[in-house]
């Protein structure tokens, strides 16, 4: 069992999906309200990881993220060191890789709370950040919920954007899907097996979660 997959598997998860929740959240908000006609492009652009093979985003990535990309060589110049096959380049992927998985869950749960809990806070006096923190936020936490844990087990799965972004560095970008490819490419199947079924288990755990979590929201809502 490679445990030092594992925990950096866990580590980029982590990273990955606090800093969607910060950065989709706005977004979040901007779909769920907005009236622009510029709503279904970003849309549109937003959702592209779920229907874009991994190998081509992680393609890409690879190009942008190099020492010649833009944003490759932005980093270079600014940290003297580069973006590829590095554990901050694997975050910034996996931020876009999982992207969709956090901002459909809490652009939802904003649509579905509506304005109205937002104007009636506000005919009461309170501020636009004291709405969100007072009045959105909370009545929006299963979708930030469904988000944080989809978002999470997402980046947990994937395999090809890491691998073109990442390589195969132990205890550097080697992650529990990269470990598996390799322990079948050496025969290890035993250990195959084993950090397999770890990732069987731990997806069957988020699936039940999140299917618990909005069948009990269904459940109270209608009483």
């Amino acid at each position: 069992m490679d445990y030092t997959a594992i925990w950096l598997t866990i580590q980029l998860a982590g990273i990955t999906t606090i800093a969607l929740l910060v950065v989709a959240t706005p977004l979040s908000w901007w779909l769920a309200f907005t009236r622009s006609p510029l709503k279904p492009v970003i849309e549109t652009l937003t959702a592209l990881p779920l229907v874009l093979p991994p190998t081509v985003l992680g393609f890409y990535f690879l190009v942008l993220l190099g020492p010649a990309g833009t944003i490759g060589k932005w980093w270079l110049d600014v940290t003297g060191s580069t973006l590829t096959f590095s554990f901050s380049g694997l975050v910034i992927a996996s931020m876009i890789y999982s992207l969709p998985f956090v901002v459909q869950p809490v652009s939802n749960a904003f649509a579905d709370m509506g304005r109205k809990p937002l104007e009636e806070a506000a005919s009461l006096g309170a501020s636009p950040l004291d709405r969100f923190f007072s009045v959105a936020l909370p009545l929006s936490k299963r979708g930030f919920l469904t988000a944080a844990i989809l978002g999470f087990a997402h980046t947990v799965g994937e395999f090809g954007v890491v691998l073109m972004v990442g390589g195969n560095i132990p205890g550097k970008t080697r992650v529990i899907s990269i470990s598996i490819f390799e322990s079948v490419e050496t025969l290890d199947f035993s250990s195959a097996h084993k950090m397999s079924a770890v990732l069987i288990a731990f997806s069957f755990i988020v699936l039940f979660a999140v299917f618990a979590l909005n069948r009990n929201y269904t459940v109270a809502g209608g009483r």
